[in-house]
């Protein structure tokens, strides 16, 4: 599912234009961004946390020629799963083989 189909999705389910879904919807990510953004974690209760994870610089190699490089130091956005999410994914994937 693309985000587009997500909208489409929220707007037929709740009988709302596809304008207003589409508001709903990037304001809830913009939301979560702009929080992750601050350093701040969003938890979203039964499916999982947003966290900014930081990597420090550090020395690594071409492996192509095995040059000595620099690695600059980098942020990341990591997600974390709740364990009603993995549960209910891994119910359907159980329920596929079954």
């Amino acid at each position: 599912m693309n985000k587009n189909e997500l909208i489409e999705q929220i707007a037929q389910e709740y009988e709302l234009t596809k304008t207003f879904a589409r508001d709903l919807v990037e304001h809830v990510f913009e939301s979560i961004s702009d929080a992750v953004h601050k350093g701040e974690e969003v938890a979203i209760f039964g499916f999982g946390k947003f966290k900014l994870s930081e990597r420090k610089a550090r020395k690594g190699r071409n492996p192509q020629t095995g040059e000595a490089i620099k690695i600059a130091a980098s942020k990341n956005v990591k997600f974390e799963q709740s364990k009603a999410l993995k549960e209910r994914v891994n119910a359907k994937r159980r329920s596929r083989k079954g």
